[in-house]
């Protein structure tokens, strides 16, 4: 079927007038031309906004120096060097890791930015465990002491989520004893005394005489009321901060409980062995494997991935495996 004439009019009305319908252009023309407009606009608005962004205070460099230049890119970190005259001890943070790349992405800058305004010379180990057992936070730490190499002499026991924001706090060599950065009158959520969990720095010579940490803890929780009785047993004195006067804001904590639910199930035996001692096991008798230690740059901060797989013997803890 044919248009009519009366249809046809109408089609070339529209064509020809579609630029006075804008209200804006006094001529008429036809829908590529108009099309065409529209294309140009959108490129001289995409082009003021990139001389906005750089190029127009270009102009103002020598009359007014003080005005910070814009910029429409996240500024790169500044590079600090691992400089040997901030001193002769140097730190190995060791993170205990499983899927949390979130926090991962915010805490290596931001710890590597604070510890070296601090000039604390550092290493960041990221102790990611890809096998198929539960998260065992402090097999994990103990690999990271014997993988931190002869290069550090102190390690910090570091959760991913809990960053520090007083520049006040301490991270220096611990020579007199174990130090608890994030002591209980200090850290977000644990407040009772025995508290030695979030962050706790010690000699790699004080970890050495506690036999490191116990591998009998699966799943979320207890590990750190354990060491904390090794920290006694080895007649260690414990310190903690003081004169920090921000309370409970002395830290970010990133963990967000309804997105990241926390392993706390008690398998067979398990509940009543996790308030026991184990007077026997730890660095003596850790069995892991590393599959591949990666060197990696998050936002210019610099730190080593190591995947580890750790060994169970279930006869001995059968809950390390998923229920």
């Amino acid at each position: 079927m044919f248009p009519s004439r009366r249809t046809s009019a109408m089609y070339r009305r529209a064509g020809s007038g579609s630029c006075r319908l804008l209200g804006i252009l006094p001529w008429k023309c036809s829908l590529f031309q108009l099309f065409f407009i529209v294309l140009l606009l959108g490129f001289l608005s995409l082009l003021w906004l990139q001389l906005s962004c750089s190029g127009d205070m270009a102009r103002n460099r020598g009359v007014q120096a003080t005005v910070p230049e814009k910029s429409c890119t996240l500024e790169p970190l500044p590079q600090f060097p691992d400089d040997p005259s901030w001193g002769p001890h140097r730190l190995a943070v060791l993170v205990p890791f499983r899927e949390r790349f979130e926090e991962l992405l915010a805490f290596v800058p931001h710890m590597h930015r604070f510890l070296s305004r601090k000039k604390i010379r550092h290493h960041i180990f990221i102790l990611n465990q890809v096998d198929h057992y539960r998260f065992n936070r402090a097999s994990l730490i103990n690999v990271g002491f014997l993988e931190s190499g002869n290069d550090t002499d102190y390690v910090a026991m570091h959760d991913v989520d809990l960053l520090p924001l007083n520049e006040e706090l301490d991270y220096s060599f611990p020579a007199t004893g174990p130090f608890h950065v994030a002591s209980p009158e200090l850290h977000p959520l644990y407040h009772y005394s025995t508290y030695v969990g979030g962050i706790l720095l010690l000699t790699k010579q004080h970890y050495q005489m506690c036999n490191g940490m116990s591998n009998r803890f699966w799943g979320w929780g207890r590990e750190d009321d354990e060491f904390y009785r090794r920290i006694k047993g080895a007649g260690l004195q414990l310190f903690r901060p003081s004169g920090i006067t921000s309370g409970y804001k002395t830290f970010q904590h990133l963990h967000d409980p309804a997105w990241r639910k926390r392993d706390q199930k008690r398998i067979a035996s398990q509940k009543q062995e996790q308030f026991k001692v184990d007077h026997t096991g730890g660095l003596t008798n850790l069995q892991y494997r590393v599959e591949s230690r990666t060197l990696l740059s998050v936002a210019g901060a610099p730190c080593t991935v190591l995947n580890i797989l750790l060994e169970c013997d279930p006869s001995e803890t059968p809950w390390c495996a998923f229920g």
